[in-house]
């Protein structure tokens, strides 16, 4: 299972991980990749999913890569955020730096969003 697809059974773990979009395809034109079609039915409301698990209250998931996967019982490594980073083609910023984590965390977001979570836009843009 990709790395993305353990975060996103993390959160439903009844949805069908095989089916998740971890980025979107590429775009032939060169123009920039739009974000994949949410499914027909959405999932749930992330936020009240996350802040119902234990631990939550002490983490700040909602805007920590770190945290995030710390709450969903993930390896938060660097190296682990690398290999994220990597499945969902992100590359902005030095890894390890803040900015580059803050824009980790916003794509994940991103992405949980366009497979059919339901997100406030502060936490996808």
């Amino acid at each position: 299972m990709s790395f993305f697809g353990k975060i996103f059974s993390k959160i439903f773990p009844s949805a069908n991980a095989a089916e998740v979009v971890a980025a979107p395809p590429a775009a032939a034109s060169g123009a920039p990749a739009a974000a994949a079609p949410p499914p027909s039915i959405p999932l749930g409301d992330v936020p009240a999913i996350l802040d119902a698990m234990p631990g939550a209250a002490g983490l700040n998931w909602r805007t920590s890569i770190v945290d995030l996967l710390k709450l969903l019982g993930l390896d938060s490594s660097l190296a682990a955020r690398k290999e994220l980073a990597s499945e969902i083609l992100y590359s902005d910023g030095e890894p390890g730096s803040a900015e580059w984590n803050i824009g980790l965390h916003k794509q994940v977001m991103s992405r949980i969003a366009a497979n059919g979570g339901t997100l406030p836009a502060e936490l996808r843009d």
